[in-house]
């Protein structure tokens, strides 16, 4: 299989936010061919996620935040997630941990790389960098709730991690780098302590 991919032509649609564009692009194929196809592609950058937990309590931070897509597709326009954002030119590590801080309050240590993820790789050029961290309960050097600069209105939720996997279960928790990160935690912890005491 020839792993040749020639873009052919780009043709801009919209660039505000992000870069929204229209590729013409040709590529091998298993059979040794060639094959054209046409992609619109959003590229607003790549980001961090991280997994707050306090291994004294057994205990997660997740923040609850408004999602049009999410409402467009007919779903709970507020999902639940953990902090996430841009990476705006940082390091993965310094953005989970800017992030975390301006989400929830809650300043995340020891961080652990879990791995890097597309959300969804036939679209969005974005490519997430996944955490976990440690928190103290009750520890909280900022306020949280995100910026009003950025337009973000988030309700921090502490909860058993025990709790957040059964809102998965129940489809309460539906996004993709969320379920991941809690399943992540769950294995690992299963193989024992995260972190020495």
């Amino acid at each position: 299989m020839s792993k040749t991919v020639t873009i052919h032509s780009v043709t801009k649609l919209s660039h505000n936010w992000g870069r929204f564009d229209d590729y013409q692009v040709s590529h091998g194929t298993r059979d040794g061919g060639l094959l054209t196809i046409t992609r619109e592609i959003y590229d607003h950058g790549s980001s961090a996620a991280v997994l707050l937990y306090a291994p004294e309590a057994g205990t997660v931070i997740l923040t609850r935040q408004f999602r049009l897509p999410a409402h467009l597709n007919g779903d709970e326009a507020w999902l639940i997630e953990v902090p996430a954002g841009m990476l705006d030119g940082e390091a993965p590590e310094a953005a989970a941990q800017r992030e975390a801080l301006e989400e929830t309050g809650y300043a995340p240590r020891d961080l652990i790389f879990v791995c890097n993820a597309y959300s969804s790789p036939g679209s969005l050029t974005e490519k997430c960098a996944c955490f976990i961290a440690r928190y103290t309960q009750g520890q909280k050097p900022e306020a949280g709730g995100g910026l009003a600069a950025e337009g973000e209105d988030i309700e921090v939720l502490e909860m058993s991690l025990e709790s957040a996997m059964a809102m998965v279960g129940s489809g309460e928790i539906v996004d993709a780098k969320t379920i991941l990160l809690l399943q992540a935690l769950m294995l690992r912890l299963a193989a024992g302590p995260l972190w020495a005491s």
